[in-house]
């Protein structure tokens, strides 16, 4: 089977579902052809090695790699942003549907949403049916971030989404939550697939007690809370740095440790400074395999989200990351990724936005028996390996990709 696997972002940009993902669709016998654009996330600038151009094809561990132009931004700026998701979906639409081999089954990694258009251009051009992985929800996570709020234009979005799921001959979503919202969108619930993601298990090694990030974070002697990966709008972190606050003053052991980037990475690290946090520490980004080393070594692994309706039905991909560290869990969402982690017993779980609650709950496991926090960690990791692995969730993509392909 040929299949297309469309996205905007792929190696050497950090992202979930790269290389790795389609090698191993390679591996179940398939025919794998990538469509993405030039390398530029995270930080908005094009990587070393690259420059925007028209086309460029290359080969990657075997898996054949078309890329196609677009305008590289990755800031705050909604314009920006736009132009970076609507630039590369007409590229893709045009020079890429021309450039590609004709595929038995379409893929196409959403977000942003703007790649359905690619996706039904290819499709209808091709006579191939496509599957669209739904990682993010639209017009709802632009109105949560803060990217567009003008009614007009969520208006488009949200009707530009119906019509991609509409066209897509299957939906597959990250959680329960997710499915529901788009039944209640009118979505039929048979074309619906839960495929939970997984961890990225090629960075995953925990490395040594002498890992350069353990000597930066200095958690020696520490109880350390550790949140990895972007800090934005919707991570919401300013009230995790009033709970490091009311946490320094009861528990003085403890040290939070940041590690990563983002738009408001700059912002709360001042933030810390000006409230004079004995107990805060800020890393920069770096490769997740340099990350895991502190993951496995971390006392809890922080998840937060904004109290947002739309976080409710969200599992954001930390959860599984932090589950296959076999580090306790410290969820301060609700909904979907809350009952993930008491369905596992890998956590504990606060409301969000709540920096008495998170503060407690921190006390709490810092007062806890090393034993009890061990426990929880490994009832994390045997329940990622029996039911969030990535062999678990390539299996499920590739059994729904064979059905879609076939007819069915």
């Amino acid at each position: 089977m040929k299949i297309l696997y469309l996205t905007q972002w792929f190696e050497p940009e950090p992202i979930f579902k790269g290389l790795g993902f389609a090698k191993a669709l390679a591996a179940k016998g398939h025919r794998v052809e990538v469509l993405t654009g030039f390398p530029n996330y995270p930080g908005g600038r094009i990587l070393p090695g690259y420059r925007v151009r028209l086309r460029q094809r290359e080969q990657m561990q075997g898996i054949p790699v078309t890329r196609v132009a677009l305008y590289p931004s990755h800031d705050a700026s909604a314009i920006r942003r736009s132009a970076n998701y609507l630039s590369f979906a007409a590229s893709a639409a045009t020079v890429g549907a021309c450039s590609v081999t004709g595929p038995d089954v379409v893929y196409a990694y959403h977000p942003p949403a703007t790649i359905a258009l690619p996706a039904m251009v290819i499709g209808a051009a091709r006579g191939a049916p496509f599957v669209l992985d739904v990682q993010d929800l639209w017009p709802d996570t632009l109105l949560a971030t803060g990217m567009a709020s003008r009614p007009w234009l969520l208006k488009a979005a949200g009707a530009f989404c119906d019509l991609a799921y509409c066209r897509a001959k299957r939906i597959s979503v990250i959680s329960n939550g997710f499915k529901r919202a788009l039944v209640a969108r009118g979505v039929p619930e048979d074309k619906i697939e839960v495929i939970y993601n997984w961890g990225r298990e090629e960075t995953s090694a925990p490395g040594g007690p002498d890992a350069p990030i353990l000597r930066e974070a200095a958690i020696e002697g520490r109880f350390s809370v550790v949140f990895a990966g972007t800090m934005g709008r919707a991570q919401a972190l300013s009230s995790v740095l009033e709970a490091a606050a009311l946490v320094a003053r009861r528990a003085p052991q403890v040290r939070f440790v940041f590690v990563g980037g983002g738009i408001e990475a700059a912002e709360l690290q001042a933030r810390a400074a000006e409230m004079a946090l004995p107990n805060a520490a800020f890393l920069p980004l770096r490769p997740a395999a340099e990350v895991a080393p502190l993951l496995a070594a971390a006392n809890v692994l922080l998840v937060h989200l904004r109290d947002d309706p739309l976080f409710s039905i969200t599992i954001p991909s930390k959860t599984q990351a932090y589950m296959q560290a076999g580090r306790p869990v410290l969820m301060a969402v609700r909904g979907d990724a809350a009952d993930l982690v008491r369905e596992a017993g890998a956590g504990v779980c606060v409301p969000p936005e709540d920096p008495e609650a998170l503060a407690a709950a921190v006390c709490d496991l810092a007062a806890a028996p090393p034993e009890a926090l061990d426990a929880m960690g490994a009832r994390g990791r045997a329940y990622y390996q029996a039911h969030l692995s990535f062999a678990a969730g390539v299996a499920r993509v590739d059994e729904l990709l064979r059905r879609v392909a076939a007819g069915g």
